[in-house]
């Protein structure tokens, strides 16, 4: 069985193709299930649409779970459509959050750590200046974020959890091998799972996230894997799914899961 749980369309500003499109790649990669997951609106400001080129109106969500749900009707039997999405992990606003999405029949909510001393993690910028402590001090509080949201119960798959190499390479040799551990190990301890992301190519590190080191780490500690395109334009959806199956099997994964009315589901790699 073959599923992607992380696609985009135009409601969030920064992606191609509406709901339809990506259904309908999804069933000419010959998927069994695919994930509708945009990105939450920003409901921590007052703003009705805060960041138009990041993420949907407030008023766009009704609409996103209501054509997500008639398509899931309209394509049973060809494709089992999932209703998901995206939201961002704000401690403060937190529970904002979790109500908010708790009014839909969400099938599964990536949590995703898009944000680390309110500044983005994609942003080349934050790394200039900083001495090898304050990169230290910036990954931990990465890692740090990324445990309490496993920790929250909020999320069933954590986003793209090295993401923050995208656009700054380097990251990846910052010495932080503690919290990273005690991240993962958290992670394994809440049952959340992790994505393996392929949009890692459309940055400058390239790659999947998490790298294999990280895999290797998360096997360890008894962390469970998805999958995910993050596709923005509808041709990547699937992209390289079956290099990562084949890549996890080497790793020593012996299968990976996906989720539906917000319960697990594994799938033999």
């Amino acid at each position: 069985m073959k599923f992607d749980l992380h696609t985009h369309h135009f409601r969030c500003g920064h992606a191609d193709g509406n709901i339809r499109d990506y259904i309908e790649a999804g069933l000419s990669a010959g998927l069994s299930a695919i994930g509708i997951s945009d990105h939450t609106p920003y409901f921590g400001s007052p703003e009705e649409q805060a960041y138009p080129r990041i993420a949907m109106a407030k008023s766009e969500l009704a609409f996103y779970v209501d054509e997500v749900l008639s398509l899931k009707k309209e394509y049973e039997g060809r494709i089992d459509v999932l209703l998901g999405i995206e939201s961002d992990y704000f401690p403060q606003y937190a529970e904002l959050y979790r109500t908010t999405l708790a009014r839909h029949p969400f099938d599964y909510i990536i949590g995703s750590v898009h944000y680390v001393a309110d500044v983005s993690i994609f942003n080349k910028g934050r790394w200039k200046g900083l001495n090898r402590s304050d990169q230290i001090a910036a990954k931990t509080e990465y890692y740090r974020l990324i445990a309490e949201s496993a920790r929250s119960g909020m999320f069933q798959i954590l986003g793209h959890i090295d993401a923050m190499k995208g656009n700054y390479p380097a990251f990846s040799e910052i010495p932080a091998p503690g919290p990273l551990d005690d991240c993962l190990r958290t992670i394994g301890e809440s049952g959340v799972a992790i994505e393996i992301n392929t949009s890692g190519k459309t940055k400058l590190s390239g790659g999947w996230y998490p790298s294999d080191a990280i895999l290797e780490r998360a096997l360890h500690f008894g962390v469970e894997v998805t999958f995910g395109s993050d596709a923005h334009k509808p041709s990547r959806v699937a992209d390289e799914l079956d290099d990562v199956a084949a890549r996890l099997k080497e790793i020593g994964f012996k299968h990976w899961v996906y989720f539906k009315q917000r319960e697990k589901v594994t799938v033999a790699l």
